[in-house]
């Protein structure tokens, strides 16, 4: 039996990972505000469970509460691996630094960096008491390796998230361990992201018009392309190798 937990598991590229890992027999906890009925008429189709776990990601108590109680679910004696995938994540506030509210900025950080190291380190904590494996995976973006004009941001909370990653990666090897650490790096998808993306003035983002001819183009690939290429990558955890940057543009 496997498990899998998705972050932001109600629409876009989370969604799609839910709906993919699900037809291939695993069993689905989706962590995101909203429910989506149709992953648990997929999970009754294939034989499997899609439970749903409200939480604000933004909020550290209710990371580790939920967490927690997931892990006591999931992290059993007859599961032969726990899936971890850090995919929810937020890219506003976009605008010059200088320009934005403290509480913005928190809730970003909260978000995209503080909550993953959470449940990773939630995740690792319950594999060590169980010794059931767990392969946790952080979706990344290519903002982690060069500065982009009004994502000071994004591109920050993204580039610790790599070092994060990388850092645990060799903690894990070096413990020789059997658990797993990657990220993945999903590129550019047609997603309510974009469109917020898209949505934003030329002032506060300079590269706005490129992620307009993006969609103008059709050069957005669908999310189920995306999460095919990462669930092929999963499905295989002896064939995973620990600490690297998967790119879809490298497994399509």
């Amino acid at each position: 039996m496997k498990y899998a937990v998705v972050t932001g598991a109600s629409r876009g590229l989370g969604e799609s990972i839910a709906k993919l890992l699900i037809q291939q027999g695993c069993h689905v906890i989706g962590v995101s505000r909203s429910k989506n009925d149709e992953l648990e008429k997929l999970a009754e189709e294939n034989a499997v469970t899609y439970q749903h776990e409200s939480c604000d990601l933004s909020s550290p108590d209710a990371v580790q509460h939920i967490f927690n109680l997931i892990a006591e679910r999931v992290f059993l004696s007859n599961v032969e691996t726990v899936h971890l995938i850090n995919n929810a994540g937020v890219v506003e506030p976009i605008d010059t630094a200088g320009s934005s509210d403290v509480e913005d900025l928190a809730h970003h950080i909260n978000v995209n960096l503080l909550a993953p190291m959470a449940t990773t380190n939630l995740f690792l904590k319950r594999a060590k008491e169980t010794k059931v494996p767990v392969v946790v995976t952080n979706v990344t973006s290519g903002a982690a390796e060069r500065s982009v004009y009004g994502w000071s941001a994004y591109c920050s909370t993204k580039a610790g998230l790599n070092r994060f990653t990388e850092t645990v990666a060799l903690e894990q090897e070096e413990l020789a361990t059997a658990n797993k650490v990657i990220l993945f790096n999903p590129g550019i998808m047609d997603t309510e992201m974009q469109g917020q993306i898209r949505s934003i003035n030329e002032e506060a983002f300079k590269d706005v018009q490129t992620f307009r001819d993006y969609k103008t183009d059709n050069d957005l690939r669908e999310t189920d392309v995306v999460a095919d290429a990462l669930v092929t990558v999963l499905l295989d955890v002896k064939q995973i190798v620990s600490g690297k940057n998967y790119n879809v543009s490298d497994l399509l």
